[in-house]
Parts: structure tokens; sequence; C-alpha cells
């Protein structure tokens, strides 16, 4: 008799013992918490071709991942791929041999197709959205989530992930309250969901409640640090409330503690060191030598090429400790990558090429140069991924370049679109800080 796993999904070649296994390794999962690696290892120990549990590991070694989790991943697909499952779960090979071919969007129509099949399909929802996340579809990190919806309840395992998730989403939309409410029932369901919780702190973000944003994050610290491998973005997010606040001793603090003391070298975990360190920098903090530190772990693991949103990070390390070849070499490589083939190549020439050479010039004193560069791109900059948060980044950018360039026209011309496009509540806007 087949084994099912907690939403009732066929789970082929796997034992009672595995499956329950692989419940609990998705439920660390869906809260990026917990060690799900070592409950799988011991799943496919103890049931061998348990495809699903293949599939999992792959899943959790291949995106924002060092260079040893990746091999890790395409090994754990190759020992799935030679295995006979169901529709659905042969759903999830086809995805993956695509993410693996450097096909992100067509992994996440895969995976879209997988979760209108079988809606109950956690796991595919989760992979999906990253995806979207990965390619900078807004609208599908709200809506592959929605189309859902009427096949999960309360009473469901998996419910806070959904929630979580739909909560990132409607943020990324610009609903906030809904966002918030969404994912503050996910956390009423499961507190350690790191999902929900980063979901929340980013309505908070683009709504500048900087207060409320120390409040929240502070509020349950244990729920979203301990044991979790998301937990560096959640310190960045809370790094940020500090930031518009003005408490720059903070922001170093936790630069120098959670964010970057450990120096983890998964690119999620990196590219949130290189965004506050750049943050800190547009006002003119004194780093101290943060910046050679932060090159140096740039040029000693991360894998430039690979991903325009990563390159750009590379960049800002580059660019703040004054390393010009190290500038120049990635821009070669970028060079290589848009004559590749994948998403990457169309990321890099459209965005990731542009926004690196606007940063060049912004660190060489060439501002006039660095809007010319950044101002193309800036309204299509979602299309080599991350949040609306991250690539803020952007548009601080052009401010200070701006500014500092004696460009006045241009400097009051962003600014007032800034408070412009701040979001309101009750009819007053929300100050947002440049």
């Amino acid at each position: 008799m087949s084994q099912r796993d907690q939403a009732g999904l066929i789970l082929t070649g796997a034992s009672p013992a595995a499956a329950e296994k692989y419940d609990a390794a998705l439920q660390a999962y869906h809260c990026y918490a917990g060690d799900p690696m070592t409950l799988l290892a011991r799943a496919v120990e103890d049931s061998p071709q348990f495809l699903m549990a293949h599939a999992l590991t792959a899943y959790l070694c291949l995106v924002g991942a060092n260079a040893e989790a990746t091999a890790m991943g395409r090994a754990a697909f190759e020992t799935a791929a030679a295995l006979k499952g169901t529709d659905r779960e042969l759903g999830h090979l086809k995805a993956l041999d695509q993410l693996i071919s450097g096909h992100m969007a067509a992994a996440g129509r895969t995976l879209e197709d997988v979760a209108i099949a079988e809606p109950r399909d956690v796991l595919a929802l989760q992979a999906g959205q990253l995806m979207d996340f990965l390619t900078g579809d807004s609208r599908m990190l709200r809506d592959r989530i929605g189309r859902a919806l009427p096949a999960w309840s309360p009473a469901d395992a998996g419910y806070h992930a959904v929630m979580g998730m739909l909560a990132f989403g409607l943020e990324e939309t610009a609903d906030y309250a809904r966002a918030e409410d969404a994912g503050r029932e996910a956390l009423a369901h499961e507190r350690r969901n790191s999902w929900a919780q980063h979901a929340v702190a980013h309505v908070m973000e683009m709504q500048d409640r900087r207060a409320d944003g120390v409040a929240f994050m502070r509020g349950d610290i244990d729920a979203w640090t301990r044991d979790n491998f998301f937990a560096v973005h959640n310190w960045w997010h809370l790094a940020l409330f500090h930031l518009g606040l003005g408490e720059t001793d903070e922001v170093l603090k936790l630069f120098d503690g959670p964010i970057f003391g450990a120096q983890s070298d998964m690119s999620f975990d990196m590219v949130d060191a290189a965004a506050l360190l750049w943050r800190l920098h547009l006002r003119g903090v004194d780093l101290k030598n943060r910046w050679d530190a932060m090159a140096d772990h740039y040029q000693a693991k991360s894998s430039p090429g690979v991903y325009a949103f990563d390159d750009m990070h590379a960049m800002l390390s580059y660019v703040g400790a004054g390393r010009t070849e190290a500038q120049g070499e990635l821009l070669r490589i970028q060079g290589q990558a848009i004559a590749g083939t994948g998403d990457n190549a169309a990321m890099t020439r459209d965005v990731g090429r542009p926004i690196l050479e606007g940063l060049q010039a912004f660190g060489a004193g060439d501002y006039a140069k660095a809007l010319e560069r950044l101002r193309p791109v800036r309204h299509i900059a979602h299309r080599f991924g991350g949040s609306h948060a991250q690539r803020d980044l952007i548009d601080l950018t052009m401010i200070e370049a701006a500014r500092r360039g004696g460009d006045t026209a241009m400097h009051a011309a962003l600014l007032a679109e800034r408070e412009a496009a701040r979001p309101r509540v009750d009819g007053k806007p929300l100050r947002r800080a440049a």
C-alpha cells in the first residue's frame, strides 16, 4: 500500500517511517528551521527509492545555497530522476531539471501546473513561489497561492505555510493590510514560520513603520532565530528598521553579529550583508574595514555569472572596497553569461549589466554616468528577481548619485516621486526615509 503525506498525496517508494520523516522535513522547510537535511538523509537510508525525499533534498540545496550544497542538490536530482513516480512527482522532477539548467521561469510554470492539478501539494506551492521570487514575478507570488486556497483549511498541517506564502504574495502586490493579516494568521498557527515573519516585516518596511517593525521583530526573537536557516534575512529586516530610525550603531552591531559575524557563504545571506553595508555607505557611515572583509568573502565564495541579482551584490562589495580589478573581472564574466542560455542571460543583459556599470561609475565618482546607466532599468529591475525592499537599493543609489553629482533638479525630482509614492494609512502619508 502506498504511503501518503500529511496532505494525502502519494509518496512513491516510502515506508511508513520514511514518510513520517519526510513530513517532518517538509514542516522544517516551511519554517526554514530545524534540520530537514538530516531527516531526509534518514528517510532515504530507510527507503532508497523514496522519490520525493530526494526531490525535497534537491530543492533545499539548489536555491540560495553555496557550491557544495548545489552539488548535493544535483546529485539528489540525478538519483530521483532514475526512479518511477506519479504524475505529480514526475512534475517535480521536470521542474528540478529546468531549474538546474537555468530555466527558472519554466520551472515555475511546471510547478504551477503541478499545483493546479494538486492544490494540496504545498511543496509545489513553496518551490514555485521561490521561482517567482527569483524571476521577479510579483503577480504569480500572489496568484499561485490564491488558486490553491479553496483546498486548504485552518485544520490542515500545512495551512500556516500556505498563509505565510499568501502574505508575501499580497505584500509584493501592495495589498498591505491583507498581507499583514495573512502573515499574522500564519504565525498564530506556527510561531516558527520565518517566511510569514519576513512577510509581515516586508509590510512594515514598505509602510515605513520602523518602530512597529523593531517591536514586531524583537517580540519573539527565539521563534525566527533558533536553529533557523533564514535568520540572516530576518536580522536584515530588523537592521533596516533600526536604520530607518537613524540607529546606525545598532545596525553595525547587527551586521558584525548575526548578519555577517559567521560569514555565511550561502548566497542569500551574502546578499543581505552586502546590501546592508551599501545602505550605510550611501549615508556616509564610517565602515572601517568591513568592505574589505565583504569583498574578500565574495571573491572567495561567490559564483559570478550564475544569477544577475547576486552579481549586483558582489559589485557592491567590490565598489565599496575599491577593487577595480575585481569589478572588471565581474563584468567580463557577465559578458560570458549574456552569451549563454537560460534565464540569467536575459536578466544580465537587460538589467544586471547596466546596474553593475552604474554601480561601478558611482564608485568612481562619475555620478552622471551612474544615473545614466541606472535610470533606464530601475522600472524593469524586477526582471532579475528580489523583492521591492531589496530593489529599493537602486533608487537609493540614484538619489545619492544625484545629490553627490550636484544634479539638484534630478535629486529634487527623485525625492518628490518617492514622497508621492509613499503608502497612506487613514488618508495620512507614511514617511519613508530616503
